[in-house]
């Protein structure tokens, strides 16, 4: 609910000047670090994932509970008499599923099959984590908090790299630290993490690009280059529709520190 509305608080305090909009964004962020501190240390320090409860394409309690085929092998399972059903048998009355395009089969029958993480219990898809992997996780937890504390401290010097280098540093010190981790510690090192925490790895690699929209880097090179962009958009169509939506979201990168977050 915080990461929801955090962004209504920021404006709502924004009004009331600089300082206190600060001290809400700081107050925030070190609300939602305790949650995630406590989240680590509720699951045995595993490594948190977004979004915390993923979904899985299939329930493996759904397997232990299957029926057993009758004599011939032909019971139709449970999910093929819930699709759209393409032809019925008549003297059995049981129910043949629509074939695949005939263009697609290889992706059809790849659909089909269980991996080891499909069927592995909840526990099983994230490692815990210990030593320097505990250390990075907990600093990974930690660097949005003392990112905007730094942003606090210098808020009148918008062009500081100060905060911009403290926030970053800690980023990649933190992802490199728990790879390391991994390699050591996993068997097969980062190739023998389950696809839960290789997709994890993968999102919070690509979620380092937001600090190309933060702070100082922002101000003194993204900023300008945005401009030049969208002014030669201007008057082009269909360009000129693309230039007019950076321009909004522009606003909000200027103005607003949540609309960059990602934690």
């Amino acid at each position: 609910m915080i990461q929801y509305t955090e962004l209504l608080w920021e404006m709502v305090a924004r009004r009331r000047g600089e300082k206190i909009r600060w001290r809400v964004v700081a107050i925030i962020e070190v609300i939602k670090a305790i949650c995630r501190l406590f989240l680590l240390r509720l699951t045995n320090s595993r490594p948190l994932v977004s979004p915390p409860l993923p979904e899985r394409e299939v329930d493996p309690r759904s397997l232990d509970g299957e029926e057993e085929n009758d004599w011939n092998g032909m019971q139709t399972p449970e999910n093929e008499r819930l699709s759209d059903l393409g032809w019925t048998m008549p003297r059995t009355g049981l129910s043949l599923p629509s074939l695949p395009d005939v263009n697609d089969v290889s992706n059809y029958l790849i659909s089909k099959v269980l991996t080891a993480d499909d069927i592995k219990p909840p526990k099983a898809l994230l490692h815990r984590v210990t030593g320097h992997g505990h250390l990075a996780e907990v600093l990974y937890i930690l660097r949005p908090v003392l990112y905007a504390l730094a942003m606090q401290r210098w808020r009148g010097d918008k062009k500081s790299w100060r905060p911009w280098l403290i926030g970053f540093g800690m980023e990649y010190g933190c992802r490199q630290l728990a790879k390391s981790d991994f390699k050591e510690r996993v068997a097969g090192g980062l190739r023998g993490l389950t696809g839960l925490e290789r997709e994890e790895l993968r999102k919070r690699g690509w979620a380092m690009g937001w600090w190309f929209f933060r702070g100082a880097f922002y101000e003194n090179i993204t900023k300008s280059w945005l401009r030049g962009l969208t002014g030669k958009m201007k008057g082009k169509p269909i360009l000129d529709l693309v230039g007019s939506v950076v321009e909004d979201y522009e606003y909000l990168w200027d103005n607003y520190y949540f609309s960059t977050a990602t934690l």
